[in-house]
C-alpha cells in the first residue's frame, strides 16, 4: 500500500516537472530575450542637414529641429 502511494506521489511529481517547470522555464527565458531587446542601443542613423553625410542619432547635434554631424556644419549652414 505505502508502494503504491509512493509511487503515485513520483508520477504526479514528474507529470509537474514536465508542464509545470519548463513553462516557467520558457518564460524566463522569453523575458531574458526581452530584455536584451529593450536594452540593446539603437543604431539609428540619420542625415546631416548640410553636407548629407549619415551618422548614429546619438553622435548627431539637433539644432532648430534639424540633425547636424559637426558644430561646423551648423554654422555653415548659418551663413
Amino acid at each position: 500500500m505505502i508502494l503504491k502511494a509512493l509511487l503515485v506521489g513520483v508520477v504526479i511529481y514528474i507529470v509537474y516537472i514536465m508542464f509545470f517547470k519548463q513553462k516557467s522555464v520558457k518564460n524566463r527565458q522569453r523575458n531574458e530575450k526581452k530584455q536584451e531587446q529593450s536594452s540593446a542601443p539603437t543604431n539609428e542613423m540619420v542625415e546631416c542637414a548640410h553636407c548629407s553625410v549619415y551618422v548614429e542619432i546619438s553622435e548627431a547635434i539637433l539644432s532648430n529641429g534639424k540633425y547636424y554631424c559637426s558644430n561646423e556644419c551648423i554654422v555653415e549652414a548659418k551663413k
